[in-house]
């Protein structure tokens, strides 16, 4: 079965994020045709990266990235739940993706933004990050606004109208997944 994580891209304290990841979560458990699991970043303190050697070398030393790449190995694709701070994602988000390397190769990924303008500023940084690491982003993002998707901008309350883009984002970051799995077979750089 095709697996695929989605990870709060905040740890920030009264954060929106996990609202947001939560209810992507609620709706992609509807589905049949992959197995989606949450993954929280403040499960996963990573410092900010102490790894002497690149990541692109695997030859990570700290008990903590090797944790955190045996996780992000377990899956074919990823949906990142990230929001827009200073017209870019949140710092420990990029900080976990710059963690490791081949571990993101040949998988999908898709993005869920929140923010003044729905994370789009994020989100494009972000499809410029995947590039690098060889994820493979999917056209469907969906972006949500703190104006209009947020009560006192902190309480989420989406608009059903959201529900289609959201299954559309479903669809192709399992097709994606499914489609580069053969590439995934044997692929060490």
């Amino acid at each position: 079965m095709t697996k695929i994580a989605i990870i709060i891209g905040s740890t920030r304290p009264g954060r929106n994020g996990k609202q947001v990841a939560d209810w992507v979560y609620e709706h992609a458990k509807q589905r049949t045709d992959a197995e989606f699991e949450l993954i929280d970043l403040v499960d996963y303190p990573l410092p900010h990266l102490d790894e002497p050697m690149p990541a692109s070398m695997g030859q990570y030393q700290h008990d903590h990235t090797k944790e955190w790449g045996a996780k992000i190995d377990e899956f074919d694709g990823y949906i990142f739940v990230t929001p827009e701070y200073n017209h870019s994602t949140s710092g420990v988000l990029k900080n976990a993706l710059d963690f490791l390397h081949n571990e993101w190769h040949n998988k999908s990924v898709a993005f869920v933004g929140y923010g003044s303008v729905g994370g789009a500023r994020a989100i494009e940084n972000l499809r410029l990050v995947a590039a690098e690491l060889q994820l493979a982003s999917v056209r469907q993002t969906l972006t949500l606004s703190l104006m209009t998707e947020f009560e006192n901008f902190s309480v989420f309350k989406p608009g059903d109208y959201q529900l289609p883009a959201l299954e559309i984002l479903f669809d192709q970051v399992i097709a994606w997944a499914n489609a580069l799995k053969p590439l995934r077979t044997g692929v060490t750089s």
